[in-house]
């Protein structure tokens, strides 16, 4: 490092730059080893940046990028409502159901984007910014299903082979309401879901394998 320079910047923008190029996290033990200095400076960088909201630690203890990155850049949700549209605006008109892009806020599932079908008598509203716990409702059970964790609850199913390919659950959220979720597979630095709500006591069964093409269309605009 030069005198111009920041040691402890230096290092905690390598190590938000580690967490970007995984989509598991890193442990603490990993960190130290990739940036070649102790546990104990790895601590204080993350806890600096967990104040800022720029990174998380599950309650396994690995690092992950946090959603406070997204802020320092305010078009990027417009930009990720932008790819994800067509894919939402397709599910939503081919299920005739309420289409959304979630992704993880801390320990709570984000709507970033919403589409309605436009040929429904009535469909289930559900906008931009709503919020809820990861373990209720499809979206949120979705990421969860992702990171290889789907924790039972009455009413939630899961379908697919390892890894789970999506869920469908029922009144969790809303009384009535099911939902179909799939979770975003592949993108660096982002966890979310792609999925639809309805009022209908089951979801119909070709749901569950549109809402994974979709999540994948999805994923495959934000890379």
């Amino acid at each position: 490092m030069t005198a111009e320079t920041s040691q402890t910047l230096d290092r905690g923008l390598r190590v938000l730059k580690l967490l970007a190029d995984t989509d598991h996290g890193l442990t603490v033990t990993e960190l130290a080893t990739k940036l070649g200095v102790n546990r104990t400076v790895v601590y204080r960088l993350l806890a600096t940046l967990e104040q800022h909201a720029l990174v998380r630690r599950d309650l396994g203890g690995r690092a992950r990028v946090g959603l406070g990155v997204l802020g320092l850049a305010h078009q990027v949700h417009p930009l990720l409502r932008e790819a994800a549209l067509p894919a939402l605006r397709s599910l939503a008109e081919d299920i005739g159901a309420t289409a959304h892009l979630t992704l993880v806020d801390g320990t709570e599932a984000l709507a970033v984007a919403v589409v309605e079908p436009t040929w429904t008598d009535y469909h289930v509203a559900y906008r931009t910014g709503f919020r809820h716990p990861l373990d209720r409702g499809a979206a949120g059970r979705a990421i969860l299903a992702g990171r290889g964790v789907l924790p039972h609850a009455p009413g939630q199913e899961a379908s697919g082979t390892e890894p789970v390919r999506y869920v469908l659950t029922h009144g969790e959220l809303e009384a009535g309401a099911s939902g179909a979720a799939a979770p975003l597979i592949g993108v660096t630095g982002i966890e979310g879901s792609v999925g639809v709500v309805m009022l209908a006591e089951a979801v119909p069964e070709r749901v569950g394998p549109r809402v994974v093409e979709a999540a994948t269309e999805v994923a495959d605009a934000l890379r």
